[in-house]
């Protein structure tokens, strides 16, 4: 399933795989095809691109004509963001009794 990279709301089409390039999300209007929705998005990665010698994109959230983009499957942000806060609880617990 894919899902917008704001508010968590699945993106479908009968006749598209990816999204076009001025495409919103019907529920926040965020763009769809912009480099935070992208399997390939690597914060600390050069250009924060898992794809080597990608043009620059300075606005990770605003739409571009990237076409390296693919939408990527996955779950969405709320159970992102829990799995976020339980790999810091984790990590914190491996330090706690040094």
């Amino acid at each position: 399933m894919k899902y917008c990279y704001r508010c968590g709301k699945e993106w479908t089409s009968l006749t598209k795989s990816q999204p076009g390039v001025k495409e919103t999300c019907s529920q926040c209007n965020a763009y769809l095809h912009c480099c935070r929705n992208c399997k390939w998005y690597m914060p600390g990665k050069p250009n924060d691109c898992y794809i080597p010698n990608t043009d620059k994109i300075v606005n990770k959230e605003g739409a571009n004509f990237c076409d390296f983009f693919d939408f990527k499957e996955g779950s969405k942000n709320a159970d992102w963001d829990a799995k976020k806060e339980e790999a810091k609880k984790n990590f914190d617990n491996l330090f706690k009794n040094l």
